[in-house]
């Protein structure tokens, strides 16, 4: 069965295994979920991910979760952006996630990157998720 969406997979995965206490969670690979795992490592959400090959052809990603005092330190992560309806946004409209305290990442020209990076290159683009 095909999977229609697999940066909303991803999500629920993280989710799920930090609700189950898990430290790691194993997704397929592709080059979304690498840009958007870069984008939380870089802004301290998880603890790092490592790509690797299963056999010949096929890719898996290992998600390290990350703890703070017995905590996950993702509270909330959300999809924003679906296959059923997409949301774009100018970078004058993008609203801050709990008043700055959390990140949404987009996907703009300039790739994936979190609405600070985003705010700071004065790109706009689709808002993928939200996370905080």
């Amino acid at each position: 069965m095909s999977m229609t969406d697999p940066l909303g997979d991803l999500l629920t995965r993280i989710r799920n295994g930090q609700r189950a206490r898990k430290s790691s969670v194993v997704t397929p690979a592709s080059g979304l979920r690498a840009n958007v795992l870069d984008v939380l490592q870089r802004e301290g959400y998880i603890r790092g991910f490592e790509r690797y090959n299963v056999r010949a052809g096929i890719d898996e990603i290992r998600v390290d979760l990350k703890y703070l005092d017995g905590e996950p330190v993702i509270k909330e992560i959300s999809r924003v952006s679906k296959p059923g309806r997409r949301v774009y946004s100018k970078i004058k409209d993008l609203p801050k996630v709990y008043n700055g305290l959390g990140i949404s990442i987009l996907s703009t020209p300039r790739g994936v990157m979190s609405d600070h990076e985003a705010r700071q290159a004065n790109v706009g683009g689709e808002v993928l998720c939200k996370v905080f």
